[in-house]
């Protein structure tokens, strides 16, 4: 098995995820509009690597849930996977594109008070700019 680290792209597109690295940002935007047991541990899988091999390099993690309309718990579950990873590696993970019923969700679930939630574009941006 190599230890050497893969070359992965700064955007990469697949049917159930898109993801971008600009070297400090890391996106995870889910093409939704589900996101449950079968999706979950897929996203799971292409964005783990990036926090592998980038590490202290991402300072931010966006998870984009704009073109999300429904979460499973595996879904919830790898949210929290997300934001474990962010960090571990000291990102801060923010979260963006909350719809009424996820944002109702993870406030019942609790789990927004693992990210800083981002309610517009223009806010997301200023975050991510410094």
């Amino acid at each position: 098995m190599s230890t050497e680290p893969i070359n992965l792209p700064a955007q990469k597109t697949t049917p159930l995820v898109n993801l971008n690295w600009d070297g400090k940002v890391l996106m995870i935007r889910p093409t939704g509009p589900n996101i449950g047991q079968r999706e979950s541990p897929i996203i799971t899988e292409e964005f783990s690597p990036y926090f592998k091999q980038y590490g202290k390099a991402v300072k931010f993690l966006v998870l984009d849930l704009s073109t999300v309309s429904f979460m499973a718990s595996m879904g919830l579950g790898m949210c929290i996977a997300c934001r474990n990873q962010a960090a571990a590696v000291g990102a801060t993970p923010l979260l963006f594109g909350l719809n009424k019923d996820l944002q109702a969700l993870m406030a019942m679930m609790k789990i927004e008070k693992l990210f800083r939630i981002i309610k517009t574009q223009a806010e997301l941006q200023q975050i991510c700019s410094k």
